[in-house]
């Protein structure tokens, strides 16, 4: 199976400005604002945003990572599951708004998980969504509040997010 290549460093570079300046407008301003990535991919997408975010309004923007690995649903399918250190920025995320940050959003079950780690961390004022890619079959009502590219695809394709930081390269295929 050959991947195509649908987005290249460029894209996605501009993908994640205009997500930025979209979470500024709702979010009228940064203050108060907490972009928690969700390993691995996400993370990095959180950081890249937040770097954004402060070139726009300098200081303004913390990033952090939310493990979901024990709050997943599949667990039992999947035991091998690798689990990240959750770090939430100075402050917490009482009263904040919460950005999560993911690369792809397929089913919503890793969303779902996202929500109830959340729950566990504090009571933000507002939890809101930014995807690189979103590319349908939700199997749970969750929707991305703010998306870089949508791509439709069918369940038996693979969407594969690739980043400098992890991979050497900017990149998201379809195979």
């Amino acid at each position: 199976m050959t991947a195509r290549s649908v987005l290249q460093q460029d894209d996605i570079t501009r993908a994640l400005t205009r997500i930025s300046h979209e979470i500024l407008e709702s979010s009228r301003g940064a203050s108060d604002l907490v972009l928690l990535g969700i390993p691995t991919r996400g993370v990095i997408l959180a950081e890249r945003i937040a770097a954004t975010l402060n070139g726009i309004e300098a200081g303004s923007a913390v990033a952090g990572s939310l493990d979901v690995t024990m709050y997943r649903d599949d667990l039992a399918k999947n035991p091998t599951r690798v689990s990240a250190p959750t770090q939430i920025p100075d402050g917490g995320i009482d009263g904040k708004t919460v950005v999560l940050v993911d690369d792809v959003l397929y089913s919503g079950r890793t969303i779902r998980a996202a929500l109830d780690a959340i729950n566990d961390i504090g009571r933000p004022k507002a939890v809101r969504l930014a995807v690189l890619v979103d590319r349908g079959h939700r199997e749970l009502p969750i929707r991305a509040d703010f998306v870089g590219k949508n791509l439709p695809s069918s369940a038996d394709e693979r969407i594969n997010v690739r980043l400098t930081e992890i991979d050497g390269a900017d990149e998201v295929t379809i195979e």
